[in-house]
């Protein structure tokens, strides 16, 4: 899979149901670069990360969506934000060292918040408590509680190889409400959940896309659509941390220049560390009154 950045939706025509696969490499490679988390660390972050491709492409809009994970626990902060175009970046803050290597032991008692900002329209929020067993449940109950939508939903991380992967069954509402109809939308959610819970590990991370929906889902009619290429953006620059300076007074900057020569900012994302002088930053302190 390491040529694989890539999420694909698809339909099962049949089912009443969608599905979608994600298979990153360099992408999650980036997230953790620099960065010498513990293993277990890495590889909540890699599920997460995975989760949140997911959740963005169950929605149907233009913006951003940040998954966060917050609690009493060895990480007190893990964070993955994304957009619809795929788009995306993470962080874990340490409370404390740790070998933990599962949810409840990393987070702790928590909740996963989930805010979506759509380019046009108001943010609103979703908050769970992170009291399942693994990540992947979790993001189940809050389909259930806050959607009302049965879904499913498989997360993987390798942080030896460095891939991470995931896929996701939702049920479609279709019909005409009778229970008869309910109760073969039920059937066929669970047939297609059964069947999906059959990925191994080394498939996921191994076959590319199509070689794996066949393998899972040969006797099914299955509609896959245009991948969507999936890819680590920072969003750092020069121009945003000269933004944050500006807002120091100026006395303050001047003060800073004389003490260390310069003004260092590291971007906690990606570790990059922007430096400026004091010609740089003439404009700022032209202001001090002399």
């Amino acid at each position: 899979m390491s040529q694989f950045n890539e999420l694909n939706r698809y339909l099962f025509t049949d089912a009443h149901a969608r599905g979608e696969l994600v298979q990153l490499s360099s992408s999650f490679k980036s997230i953790i670069k620099n960065h010498n988390y513990p293993t277990g660390v890495e590889k909540l972050l890699g599920e997460l990360l995975c989760a949140t491709c997911l959740l963005t492409a169950t929605l149907k809009f233009e913006g951003d969506i940040t998954v966060q994970l917050q609690g009493d626990g060895p990480v007190g902060y893990m964070s993955v934000s994304g957009n619809n175009n795929q788009q995306m970046r993470g962080i874990a803050k340490m409370a404390e060292e740790t070998t933990a290597d599962t949810l409840q032991t990393l987070i702790g008692k928590g909740t996963m918040i989930i805010t979506i900002r759509p380019s046009a329209g108001e943010a609103y929020q979703g908050v769970v408590a992170l009291d399942q067993e693994t990540l992947a449940d979790c993001l189940a109950h809050y389909f259930e509680v806050s959607e009302q939508i049965p879904t499913k939903i498989w997360l993987f991380s390798d942080t030896q190889q460095q891939l991470a992967a995931g896929a996701l069954v939702q049920l479609l509402p279709d019909g005409d409400g009778s229970v008869e109809n309910k109760e073969k939308q039920v059937s066929d959610f669970d047939h297609l959940c059964q069947l999906t819970n059959t990925i191994k590990s080394e498939e996921i991370f191994s076959l590319e896309a199509q070689a794996l929906l066949y393998r899972l889902y040969h006797q099914e009619q299955v509609n896959i659509f245009e991948p969507q290429k999936v890819s680590y953006v920072c969003g750092c620059s020069a121009d945003k941390c000269l933004s944050a300076i500006a807002q120091i007074e100026p006395s303050e900057i001047k003060a800073l220049l004389a003490e260390q020569g310069k003004i260092s900012i590291t971007c906690e994302y990606c570790i990059t560390t922007y430096d400026f002088d004091e010609l740089s930053l003439k404009s700022f302190i032209s202001k001090v009154n002399h």
